[in-house]
């Protein structure tokens, strides 16, 4: 795999740590976004420190990098302390068992999500092979859901793509479950910290190893086809560049 002009793919963890120190990402980053980057960068050292500390392998800690192990722990962390504190967004959200507009996927990606969630979509989602889906209700639901109930089957397997998003407004969902603009739905602020960590993890493996990104929607319909999780992430692994599209979208984060 290539390598950036005058940076080496390093080899340990001192120098990954200095290698996403001074990492830049591609785009253009407004102010919002370039603390997010900056917060990601920071939270991701102490991951990598800890890592140190603790004697953990380069390889092993390339591996849980490839797979969103940092990205979604510290992104998890912060939707926790989002959701919990006075004022959260949570607090006003009209989401309610049942709706379902927001797992209506109308975006060509299918929903950007990492390796380890994944492996855990498939892995819940596989025992139900040839079983309705989604599709069933909707042509574009995550396969996912249940047809009938319109209830999430994989609820505490869910991306964070899932876990973020909210709405004040359950009818602006169903109009733009139908590609009509409207205000109220949104992502919380986690979602932006969790894809910003994963791309400093792209950037600094440079070298070492890939770390793709995954269609959510075709993840889940290869494991109701009964599917191997070979096969599953094969047809599923999405372009490089659909990572930094989803972080450039997100700039209206909640």
């Amino acid at each position: 795999m290539s390598r950036a002009p005058g940076r080496r793919a390093p080899r340990d963890l001192a120098a990954l740590r200095k290698t996403v120190a001074r990492l830049s990402l591609p785009g253009k980053a407004g102010a919002a976004s370039g603390l997010v980057l900056e917060r990601a960068r920071k939270l991701l050292d102490i991951y990598l420190a800890t890592a140190e500390a603790h004697g953990q392998s380069f390889e092993a800690t390339a591996k849980a990098l490839r797979a969103g192990v940092p990205a979604l722990r510290i992104g998890g962390a912060d939707l926790e302390a989002q959701a919990t504190r006075p004022g959260s967004p949570v607090d006003s959200a009209a989401c309610a068992a049942g709706c379902a507009f927001c797992c209506i996927l109308n975006g060509e990606d299918g929903g950007v999500i990492l390796e380890a969630e994944a492996r855990g979509v498939h892995r819940a989602l596989l025992p139900l092979a040839g079983a309705p889906d989604g599709r069933d209700w909707h042509p574009r639901a995550c396969p996912a859901l249940d047809p009938a109930t319109r209830l999430c089957r994989i609820y505490a397997a869910r991306p964070m793509i899932c876990r973020t998003y909210l709405s004040t407004d359950a009818e602006a969902c169903a109009r733009i479950a139908e590609g009509v603009p409207a205000a109220g739905p949104g992502v919380l602020g986690a979602q932006g910290l969790y894809l910003a960590v994963q791309a400093l993890a792209r950037a600094a493996l440079k070298g070492v190893t890939q770390v793709p990104t995954y269609s959510l929607a075709k993840v889940a319909a290869a494991a109701l086809d009964g599917r191997s999780e070979t096969e599953a992430l094969t047809a599923s692994r999405q372009a490089p560049r659909v990572l930094e599209d989803e972080r450039a979208r997100l700039g209206g984060a909640l």
